[in-house]
């Protein structure tokens, strides 16, 4: 694709990379097979290929109008049309870049202004965050319906493992998982005990970045990025021999540490060293000797839901179901596995009316095998399909902490 930006971008590194993404673009149009939103909506301009044309022409100095921006806003960033894409076009890039800069040019209504900016302030504080939970909880109850729907019920977290193994890695307890879902990294630090080793999080961690960084607060991001870095480093140094994603959605953005921070002299190494580290769980456990790991109870009929972000973003498509075949589980028949479910981390609230049309197609696609319950690997997924699952949804590695 032939690009002619302006001076205002072409000088600046973002705007560098952007052209460069766009100039991978030959127009195929393959992208707009796998897009979700462009299935459903029937409009160029809300696929890949059609919104690659709009951040084209901003960058070229068109002006930026809240039409083109809902385009891009309904974009899931769930990253199907990089896998389809013959040339490799880095559309996620691509659009975070464009999403960040028009934020900068164009002034959002007081409303959507707001609501964003109580998303980046209460999602990534965990403590925060736990405590409007608990309270959603004990109210749930009484809700209507649509809201109780939306509030998980109280989860318990089981204990971790006490013995200590030579073998450790590092997990991430994020921001949102602690209090909705505490037993994920419990059931995956007992199943890695089992394997002799040992998985530890580090206090000073919290939310990976992914949150602020898709509503374009870039810096916050960054900052907290570079405070993850700071927490495991001295583990790193210890010997870890990985960072363990029990979150595919935070595997996708730590992944991305080291391109993201490249340019920072007192990071860089380290951001590079920590995404090299990076793992989703299911590649992790795949490479161990899963012998060790006896079902003691037989959960049925399994129906798995691979996250945009571990098959797209993390190209992990087909792992975690080769690790629970493995393991003896039955998986079900399920069809349109590369379609969203519409949670894409703030995108159920941002686009409610969407995300749930989106919902609605995934679960009927995941029910086709007439599974006994639903796994899946992603904690904003989880919650999403959750809310409106006739079957329960769980977390994939609870099954082989049976």
């Amino acid at each position: 694709m032939q690009t002619n930006l302006v001076q205002q971008f072409a000088k600046t590194q973002e705007g560098q990379e952007a052209e460069a993404i766009l100039r991978a673009c030959v127009h195929c149009g393959f992208c707009t097979a796998t897009c979700p939103t462009y299935q459903e909506l029937h409009d160029e301009r809300d696929g890949p290929r059609g919104r690659i044309y709009l951040m084209k022409m901003f960058l070229e100095g068109a002006e930026i109008t809240e039409k083109t921006r809902e385009h891009l806003d309904r974009c899931l960033t769930c990253r199907s049309c990089e896998t389809t894409c013959p040339s490799g076009v880095q559309y996620g890039r691509l659009v975070d870049i464009s999403r960040g800069l028009i934020e900068k040019q164009l002034p959002r209504k007081p409303i959507d202004r707001w609501l964003r900016w109580g998303l980046a302030r209460v999602l990534p504080r965990r403590r925060l965050f736990g405590s409007l939970l608990r309270i959603g909880q004990l109210f749930r109850p009484l809700l209507p319906n649509s809201l109780r729907r939306k509030v998980p019920p109280k989860k318990q977290a089981s204990p971790w493992p006490k013995v200590s193994h030579q073998r450790k890695v590092l997990a991430l307890a994020g921001c949102v998982q602690p209090s909705a879902t505490p037993n994920t990294n419990a059931a995956a630090a007992r199943v890695l005990d089992k394997l002799g080793i040992t998985m530890v999080e580090a206090p000073q961690a919290g939310c990976c970045g992914a949150v602020n960084y898709h509503l374009s607060e870039h810096e916050q991001a960054l900052a907290y990025m570079r405070r993850n870095i700071d927490a495991w480093w001295p583990a790193i140094e210890a010997g870890a021999e990985a960072i363990i994603m029990t979150a595919s959605g935070c595997g996708a953005m730590v992944q991305d540490y080291g391109h993201l921070l490249k340019d920072d002299p007192a990071y860089a190494e380290r951001a590079k060293k920590v995404s090299e580290l990076c793992t989703d769980l299911g590649a992790f456990l795949l490479q161990q000797d899963l012998e060790k790991l006896h079902l003691k109870q037989n959960p049925g009929k399994v129906a798995f839901h691979c996250p945009c972000t571990l098959q797209h973003a993390m190209q992990q498509s087909g792992v975690v179901e080769q690790v629970l075949t493995r393991a003896g589980i039955d998986l079900a028949e399920t069809r349109d596995k590369h379609l969203c479910c519409g949670s894409a981390g703030t995108y159920s609230v941002l686009q409610p009316k969407l995300s749930q049309r989106l919902l609605e197609k995934k679960l009927d696609a995941l029910m086709v095998g007439q599974p006994d319950r639903i796994v899946t690997a992603n904690i904003g997924c989880q919650m999403h399909l959750e809310s409106q699952a006739e079957v329960p949804v769980q977390h994939w590695i609870a099954l082989l902490d049976r």
